[in-house]
């Protein structure tokens, strides 16, 4: 498959569900797109889409004749997700493996994402059907990985991480999800799971740890409402200034048409 239009193409994923990858991919998203910067969400976790529920977003896709249109959300970004396909958030979409792979590829190369950016892949947990077809047949520049502080999810993100190694997928780096919370009252940084392993993964590996994103009641709060995309707060910016470093990094002297 071709870009077409896209910029740059980056999956987002954990190997572990629960560690907040979604959340990752939203925050990021969002503050590229308050930057100016075209963006889209492929939500390629086809049994557990999430990205809809924290953008406030409903379907059904549609087609006028150039492709499928993604949705928007408030603030521009373009997103599809199979959550748009069933009658409602509660209806769970029961397919198996080749079906599910299918419609990843339709969703990259039979949407109308016209130009973006940076267009960010939602991936599921595992390392099966769905990240082989991603890494196989999508051209992706890299991927970002997430975890959360506690040793159960180090130990799984590294499986990921080494699929994607074992694939010729570029590790753009890491975010720990949950690491902190500030105490309301007295400022103190409080380790609510434990010193998190991040920056010894990153080491081991060589790739940067691009952001490690707070416990904070306003980000729980806005995605219960559909309204992440009105968080705003300073390691969300430096989570996207580390990030747009590493993809400039890993597609140096690549060149794309618009």
């Amino acid at each position: 498959m071709e870009k077409g239009g896209i910029r740059h193409v980056v999956a987002v994923g954990s190997g572990k569900g629960g560690v907040g990858k979604s959340t990752a991919t939203a925050l990021l998203a969002t503050e590229l797109r308050r930057r100016g910067l075209t963006v889209g969400i492929l939500d390629a976790d086809i049994t557990g889409p999430s990205i809809p529920k924290l953008l406030g977003l409903t379907g059904p896709l549609v087609d006028r004749g150039e492709g499928i249109e993604p949705s928007a959300s408030r603030t521009g970004i373009s997103v599809v997700s199979s959550q748009f396909m069933v009658e409602d958030e509660q209806t769970p979409v029961i397919w198996r493996g080749p079906l599910v792979t299918r419609l990843i590829t339709q969703f990259f190369g039979s949407v109308h994402w016209g130009k973006l950016d940076y267009l960010l892949i939602d991936m599921p947990p595992g390392t099966s059907d769905v990240p082989l077809t991603v890494f196989q047949t999508i051209p992706i520049d890299g991927m970002v990985f997430v975890l959360t502080p506690q040793d159960l999810a180090a130990l799984i993100v590294k499986k990921a991480m080494n699929m994607a190694r074992e694939l010729h997928v570029p590790l753009l780096g890491l975010v720990e999800n949950m690491s902190f919370l500030n105490c309301p009252h007295c400022g103190e940084r409080i380790e609510l799971f434990g010193t998190g392993k991040v920056a010894k993964i990153a080491a081991e590996y060589g790739i940067p740890v691009l952001g490690q994103i707070p416990v904070a009641p306003p980000i729980s709060g806005l995605s219960d409402q559909g309204r992440l995309d009105e968080h705003q707060g300073p390691e969300v910016g430096a989570l996207a200034d580390a990030f747009v470093r590493s993809v400039d990094e890993a597609t140096k002297g690549q060149t794309t048409v618009l």
